[in-house]
């Protein structure tokens, strides 16, 4: 008769580990779903201010009960129905791609706006792609310090390039680095305004946002609708939160077509005619100097052919210490299609409806309309 199977022995130790095991992970899920609680209760607190129009509301709510821990701390949120609307999704989608194609030999891909803009990293790399410029700061900082730091000199930048043309500043650090969508929105469309992106911006979108505020234990609301691309004729404007302060903005009214949208739309056939005819124009006065022009788009990019132009057309001599003769970076090259523009209103031009961004930028459109006004002007010079 053979002997019974052996039962291997219960280990109660093991069991002991394995249930305190349970017990730990039991408590750290209710941790967690009392933080999920509290996320919930701070945006449904959003959500009835949002139902709620005009009449801003206070809450009672315990500082324990809320994310809103300090005392006067504000914090914004986007109506989740606004997030939903089409032309806002649209709108992300394009900013996103556009980042992406600008940036595609750094290898750096974007996926969401928040997450990979707000530590200065991207957008650092954006504006050198865009600007043509190199930036004096640390290239990878771990710490909110390093963040900040390097945040705060790439929006310096940024707003240099932007005053002179009356941009009004929608952003700053805390704002960017606290992930806040509608101010990186609101930088991403400038950038992609001022640097004439290729791309199509949805028109007139606009958000509802609750701007959220802790005051002696009580949430108040404040609600303001946030436009953030226009395409009206009349000045449009609209208010920001940036650091509890409502600022109003107003946007350029829509420039009016003229011949050259025409041209460019409705009669590509004939824009080699009429780029012949300027490059015979320009040529007629270049080659005194011993320069001649084959390509419109690159060969005015830098300036220094449209100063020398001014020159030859007034008969005068252009210092050179007024101009850089052999420009390197975009803001050299700016400068120098500037001051070409401000010797074109000396001789009694009027002012170009192109920017000098656009001509830097190989805007062939842009471009034309400078030539074309100087040859109606200076045709009959010898």
């Amino acid at each position: 008769m053979s002997a019974a199977p052996l039962r291997s022995p219960t280990l109660r130790p093991h069991r002991m580990k394995k249930e305190e095991s349970f017990l730990g992970k039991l408590g750290g899920t209710l941790a967690r779903k009392k933080k999920a609680k509290e996320v919930s209760d701070l945006q449904e607190e959003g959500k009835n201010a949002i139902n709620a129009p005009m009449n801003p509301s206070t809450v009672d709510i315990h500082p324990e009960d809320t994310l809103l821990a300090e005392e006067n701390e504000e914090r914004t949120m986007i109506d989740p129905n606004s997030k939903e609307d089409p032309k806002f999704k649209e709108l992300i989608k394009v900013l996103i791609d556009w980042i992406n194609d600008v940036l595609v030999e750094e290898r750096i891909i974007v996926k969401q706006l928040e997450e990979d803009l707000y530590d200065g990293q991207v957008l650092q790399k954006l504006l050198e792609k865009l600007a043509d410029r190199k930036l004096n700061v640390a290239e990878v900082t771990q710490s909110e310090i390093g963040q900040k730091q390097k945040l705060q000199t790439v929006l310096e930048a940024v707003h240099d390039l932007l005053r002179p043309h009356g941009w009004t500043i929608k952003w700053n650090v805390d704002s960017i680095h606290g992930k806040n969508l509608i101010c990186i929105l609101h930088l991403l469309v400038a950038l992609a305004m001022h640097f004439r992106a290729p791309i199509r911006l949805p028109e007139h979108v606009s958000v509802q946002v609750v701007v959220v505020r802790k005051r002696e234990g009580l949430l108040q609301t404040t609600h303001v609708s946030e436009e953030l691309t226009t395409t009206t004729e009349k000045p449009a404007s609209h208010t920001c939160a940036v650091g509890g302060v409502l600022i109003l903005i107003f946007f350029p009214p829509k420039p009016e077509r003229d011949a050259f949208d025409t041209l460019f739309d409705h009669a590509p056939d004939k824009l080699s005619v009429v780029k012949k005819s300027l490059i015979t124009f320009v040529n007629k006065h270049l080659n005194k100097l011993n320069l001649e022009v084959t390509e419109l788009e690159t060969q005015f990019a830098d300036g220094v052919y449209l100063v020398l132009l001014m020159g030859l057309l007034e008969d005068y001599f252009v210092p050179l210490h007024n101009f850089y003769l052999t420009p390197e970076s975009f803001d050299q090259k700016v400068h120098n299609v500037s001051f070409a523009f401000e010797l074109m209103q000396d001789g009694g031009l009027k002012k170009l409806k192109a920017r000098p961004e656009d001509v830097v930028n190989l805007d062939l459109k842009s471009t034309l309309r400078v030539l074309y006004n100087l040859f109606t002007k200076y045709k009959n010079v010898e």
